[in-house]
């Protein structure tokens, strides 16, 4: 009883200071909202229920929410993040809302200013509150309009699903790159991406983990990593543990960098310029490619090998640079 009470009285000091606190750019600009839904909630609920269950909410607490989008088709690679970055720009938003729906079906909304950027957002600035479903996060949204004013008055009545700006798949290469033995290959270990990477740590399977559940996390999949390294490459790699630019990695004689992304198959293949279909295209899957910093070059390898067991992923692609082995 004593435990119920604690979370309730958190959960009202929140809402309290949500109400006195939303951004002044929330209430006097356009907004658009990134959704990030976890699959596991209950009940099921669609990216598009979702955006149609809280726009009159945030309607209501004095925003202008122009476009709704889903995270995880934003932050598929840097190129297609900056093409959405671009396209906000052109519609002239001010604010991100980030809304994700956590496994245990609760959700947290993050508002922060729209970083004019790749980034789109920037560490540590955001506001943020909670509500325990779509309901409960609708009356503080509704509560916050009571006690603000705005200046946004000719907003959308319904929810808009715009199109982005998927142009990612100019450099990707469907081959091999040459010299791997020449040059370190550069291996990025979870939380080493750097400012660009930020706004993944808004996904639902990401949000709110802590700066020593990163480093635990790093140590166990740097062990992983090499188990799987010793076997399937031959050539030296040098693994990243913060983030540094490629001029650094360069001079460092790394000029190859294992990369991953995850999301629907289907959409990775498209943004990838892969011809042909999935069997399975709603698949969440692994997909890794070695960018050539030198070139700016992403190289896919010859065969589609992505895998929802990110491990088995890294080794089909691993036996593909390496077929003899």
């Amino acid at each position: 009883m004593k435990s119920k009470f604690l979370v309730l009285f958190f959960f009202c000091i929140s809402n309290l200071h949500a109400q006195s606190g939303v951004p002044d750019f929330f209430l006097d600009g356009k907004s658009v909202v990134l959704i990030s839904n976890a699959p596991s909630a209950r009940p099921v609920l669609s990216f598009e229920e979702i955006a149609h269950s809280v726009h009159k909410g945030l309607v209501e607490a004095g925003g202008d929410p122009v476009g709704y989008f889903e995270l995880e088709d934003i932050v598929l690679n840097e190129e297609i993040q900056a093409g959405y970055a671009s396209l906000f720009s052109k519609r002239l938003v001010n604010g991100i809302v980030i809304l994700t729906r956590l496994p245990n079906g609760a959700f947290e909304m993050n508002v922060a200013p729209f970083s004019q950027n790749k980034n789109i957002v920037n560490p540590g600035a955001s506001w943020s509150m909670r509500g325990s479903d779509i309901k409960e996060l609708n009356e503080s949204l509704k509560k916050i309009g009571e006690v603000t004013k705005t200046k946004n008055l000719l907003v959308l009545e319904v929810p808009e699903f715009l199109q982005g700006s998927e142009n990612g798949a100019s450099n990707y290469i469907s081959r091999n790159p040459l010299n791997l033995n020449i040059f370190r290959l550069g291996i990025p270990l979870s939380g080493a991406g750097g400012e660009g990477s930020h706004l993944t740590s808004y996904r639902y399977d990401l949000l709110g983990r802590s700066e020593a559940e990163r480093s635990r996390s790093q140590e166990r999949e740097k062990d992983q990593l090499q188990a799987i390294l010793e076997t399937r490459y031959p050539h030296q790699v040098a693994f990243l543990t913060e983030a540094k630019t490629s001029q650094e990695l360069i001079r460092d004689r790394v000029q190859f960098v294992l990369r991953r992304v995850e999301g629907r198959e289907g959409d990775l293949m498209r943004s990838m310029g892969v011809g042909g279909r999935s069997a399975n295209p709603d698949k969440v899957v692994v997909k890794y490619y070695i960018h050539f910093l030198v070139r700016d070059e992403l190289y896919i390898g010859p065969t589609w090998d992505a895998d929802a067991d990110w491990q088995v992923a890294l080794s089909n692609f691993l036996q593909n640079l390496n077929p003899e082995k």
